[in-house]
């Protein structure tokens, strides 16, 4: 089993930048497919991006980004310190929601919320216009 903690969130502008980090708990991280999740309000969780899981803890992941995100989100993992981030640029109010972490142990990059076992406590980012 394996326990996610999620930085917090925050409120910013237009076009700018926050860095979300998911930390991991429990057991081998690099064994985990980890997506990143979001709900705005009256609307059903949304995926953002997912990394799978590695080899080892020195090996590469692959990724995957929802249309609306991809050149703007960046999903990256470092795995001797047990933490997934996602780096996001250029925010629109559009991006304002509730953020995930979640983590499926040798899964693929599904972009179903209900293939995940293990989610973080979700943290507000709000993108003011």
């Amino acid at each position: 089993q394996v326990q996610l903690v999620e930085s917090a969130g925050g409120l910013v502008q237009t076009g700018g930048s926050l860095r979300r980090s998911c930390a991991a708990t429990g057991r081998t991280f690099s064994d985990y497919t980890v997506g990143w999740f979001r709900q705005a309000p009256g609307k059903e969780r949304e995926f953002v991006a997912a990394i799978s899981w590695s080899a080892s803890r020195w090996t590469g992941s692959s990724t995957s980004y929802t249309d609306s995100v991809k050149a703007r989100f960046t999903i990256s993992r470092d795995n001797p310190r047990n933490t997934v981030d996602l780096q996001m640029t250029s925010l629109k109010p559009e991006d304002t929601a509730v953020y995930y972490c979640a983590a499926r142990r040798y899964g693929g990059r599904s972009y179903s919320p209900g293939e995940y076992d293990y989610w973080g406590q979700g943290t507000q980012v709000t993108v003011s216009s």
